[in-house]
């Protein structure tokens, strides 16, 4: 059967099935292979109420999940504060910690609106500290509808300046992963505009860099994607409040990029937001700026599991590009 020209540009396309890519572990088959996770369904954007409920839920089911791993994971945390943000210290244990010249700092993904709470941001600091191999503070920033935009950024950019107290700025490597790389990205437009002092680096893990979800992958991919297996519409809505997605503190990508510190970007090849990524890797290249761009076969959005050859391979490549910093 031949694919069927429905409109000027457009394409449909038969139904298909689509095999477990051959190149990947079993481990990361067997992740693609799972059961899809179901789908919450959303409150109305007018609803506060059903949306605080669910964000306690889904950070019940977090910590839930992350409390028994808190425990095998060699790495300590330590609760502080800066700036009045509730902010996570994660530091590596013995020949964990890679380097004590430079520190992460983190943004936790989740919609924008979900992936906070202690249990949740406490679990990411551990993490994201062994992914590196570096001390690593990750905040928990407020969301909607308490905290609408841009609470997030302002509390990104309030904790960025109290750690450039405390450490030089050519010792700071942000990182964000899915909503905490646009988090980040916005961060680093805004700091460029306040005329704050770049960081050494960043790292933008599957990052969702266009909230108004413009991109090739939104269309390939979806329902291809086994974590991401719709838009992220009402919650992009939810999340800016009223504001105009195209801002490029709303949708990094859309921004001017020139002055970005040297950029590691990663995605899958079944990620949705891969098409982000990529227009990300070349809008950088074009404004002169140092960015690596790694995809993984068949990984969608967010990694495999965080505990397949294929996610060991991408920490590996982080630290490396932290150490060339």
């Amino acid at each position: 059967m031949t694919n069927e020209t429905t409109a000027p540009g457009q394409v449909r396309l038969p139904a298909r099935e689509i095999p477990l890519p051959a190149a990947l572990s079993d481990a990361a088959k067997a992740v693609l292979g799972a059961a899809p996770r179901p789908g919450d369904n959303l409150p109305a954007l007018d609803d506060h109420d059903g949306w605080r409920r669910l964000i306690a839920q889904r950070a019940e089911a977090a910590g839930a999940m992350s409390g028994p791993l808190m425990s095998h994971l060699k790495a300590d945390v330590e609760a502080r504060e800066m700036a009045g943000v509730p902010v996570y210290v994660g530091r590596p244990r013995g020949e964990r910690l890679l380097d004590e010249r430079h520190v992460v700092f983190d943004i936790h993904g989740g919609a924008l609106i979900f992936g906070g709470g202690e249990a949740a941001v406490r679990f990411e600091a551990a993490a994201i500290s062994l992914r590196t191999g570096r001390v690593t503070y990750a905040l928990d920033y407020r969301v909607p509808p308490d905290g609408p935009y841009p609470a997030a950024l302002d509390d990104c950019l309030a904790v960025y300046r109290a750690l450039l107290t405390e450490h030089a700025a050519q010792d700071v490597v942000v990182s964000g992963t899915s909503a905490g790389g646009n988090l980040a990205a916005a961060m680093l437009l805004q700091a460029r505009d306040e005329g704050l002092p770049m960081p050494a680096g960043a790292l933008l893990l599957t990052p969702e860099l266009d909230l108004t979800e413009s991109g090739d992958s939104f269309h390939t991919l979806m329902g291809l994607d086994t974590v991401l297996r719709s838009r992220l519409t009402e919650m992009n809505l939810y999340y800016a409040g009223g504001a105009d997605l195209t801002h490029p503190y709303l949708s990094p990508l859309l921004g001017d990029v020139a002055g970005f510190p040297p950029t590691f970007l990663q995605a899958g090849g079944r990620d949705i937001f891969l098409s982000n990524t990529i227009l990300m890797h070349r809008k950088l290249r074009r404004a002169g700026v140092r960015a690596e761009l790694h995809v993984w076969e068949g990984m969608p959005h967010g990694g495999f599991s965080g505990f397949t050859p294929e996610d060991r391979e991408v920490s590996a490549e982080m630290q490396a590009f932290i150490a060339s910093l």
